[in-house]
């Protein structure tokens, strides 16, 4: 998640993080939450807008998931 978080930081100004238990991160822009992101062992949950997205972790490398979240935020 470390790696994540500097990722979408460098491709999103003014996005900001909030740390949940259990390896959950929201990602926050405006003061609105654009993401949920979830580690779930071998997988990442992304969810945006109620739709749920999953991820392999070991094909998807986290400058890739930070550009999709990118996508998204400049879309919204």
């Amino acid at each position: 998640m470390k790696q994540f978080k500097i990722q979408v930081a460098s491709k999103i100004p003014g996005i900001k993080f909030q740390d949940k238990s259990g390896g959950e991160l929201q990602l926050i822009k405006d003061g609105n939450v654009v993401a949920v992101i979830k580690d779930e062992k071998d997988y990442v949950t992304v969810t945006i807008k109620n739709n749920t997205f999953k991820y392999d972790k070991w094909y998807t490398k986290p400058e890739h998931l930070a550009e999709t979240i990118k996508i998204y935020v400049e879309r919204s």
